[in-house]
């Protein structure tokens, strides 16, 4: 499979099940693992970089991971291919930006994904829809198991495995969950919320994790410490709290319907008129109309599109999509102009 081929799709993560899906996007966890005999990557020669990638590829691609399991160099993509991966949430940020030899392996529905020489030597994924963390731990356990067969993990029988930052040492694990949050937003309850989620070790992102602003109403909210802590704890905590800000968001939206009825139609409706008429959108203006449109739908007020399309279209409208598509660099005009259009088709076509 080649990046092309991933343009005119989506992960099964997008697609609008799972528990608590009207609220809860997608589950994530991630294992950070460092092979024995090698020093972190901050500390790798160029050569030594090249010897792990290679001794890691082999290694994944001859496992019994997935079926069609898919690997690219990413040093032979060009920046925008990168820049797409990064929207698709199969490589990091940091991983598109390193250097020396590193890549990532992905399965055909995008739930699976192993970056090698990120900040770690291996960083192993598994995304799913909806509230899920039990069986996406269920899943990466497994990969972890088989990995760990033919591999040898840098693993200390005082602080557990050990890995470049030190706020990973011990599971290695970063557990997460996005949430769509408009109505808590709306009513200025959100930050009370997030200060009682910081006091159980818990942190709040955005989008694309550590670094990056909330944008769309969409919040990724993880553990911030595996040291000390089981991996069965950490889900328990994350477990725990999810459901209660699920609750609030709803009866947040409840308030809305009761108290403001029509400025709330009002103000999902237009939402839902700009992405059908707009000539130009912008990537914040974008990501704020169809943070609205899906709590439209959630709430019976919009019936004729479907889940799965709104969480597709918060991905397929990102720079680098747009720009996949076109087969070249755009600049923010034309990637607004093309936005707006590849939207109202997309919507037409419904």
């Amino acid at each position: 499979m080649e990046i092309k081929d991933l343009s005119d799709k989506t992960g099964e993560w997008l697609r609008g099940t799972g528990k608590e899906s009207d609220i809860v996007i997608s589950s994530r966890i991630r294992l950070a693992r460092n092979v024995t005999g090698f020093p972190f990557l901050l500390r790798a020669s160029l050569r030594q970089r090249k010897e792990v990638e290679a001794l890691l590829k082999e290694a994944i691609i001859n496992s019994d991971i997935t079926k069609e399991l898919s690997y690219i160099n990413l040093n032979t993509v060009t920046t925008i291919d990168k820049l797409f991966l990064v929207e698709r949430h199969l490589i990091s940020k940091e991983h598109a930006d390193g250097d020396g030899e590193r890549g990532v392996a992905f399965g055909k529905t995008e739930t699976i994904s192993l970056m090698i020489n990120e900040e770690d030597h291996l960083r192993i994924q598994v995304i799913r829809a909806g509230l899920e963390l039990k069986n996406t731990w269920t899943v990466i356990d497994e990969i972890d198991n088989c990995l760990s067969q033919k591999l040898s993990f840098a693993y200390s029988s005082k602080f557990g495995y050990l890995t470049a930052c030190p706020t990973n040492v011990g599971t290695g694990m970063r557990a997460s969950v996005m949430l769509h949050l408009p109505a808590l937003g709306m009513t200025k309850h959100i930050d009370k919320v997030f200060n009682a989620v910081g006091k159980l070790g818990l942190v709040v992102r955005g989008l694309y994790g550590e670094g990056t602003k909330v944008s769309g109403d969409l919040y990724q909210i993880s553990n911030q410490f595996t040291l000390g802590k089981t991996e069965s704890e950490i889900l328990a905590i994350i477990e725990s709290v999810i459901p209660r800000i699920t609750s609030y968001e709803r009866m947040a939206r409840k308030a809305l319907v009761l108290e403001s009825k029509e400025q709330l139609e009002d103000r999902i409706w237009r939402s839902y008129g700009m992405l059908k008429a707009a000539r130009m959108i912008t990537s914040e203006e974008i990501l704020q109309l169809l943070s609205q449109v899906r709590m439209g739908v959630n709430l019976g007020l919009i019936n004729d599109i479907e889940m799965k399309t709104l969480n597709e279209l918060f991905i397929l409208t990102l720079p680098g999509h747009l720009q996949k598509l076109q087969g070249c660099e755009l600049d923010s005009t034309q990637r607004n102009i093309i936005r707006a259009s590849f939207v109202r088709k997309r919507l037409e076509d419904l």
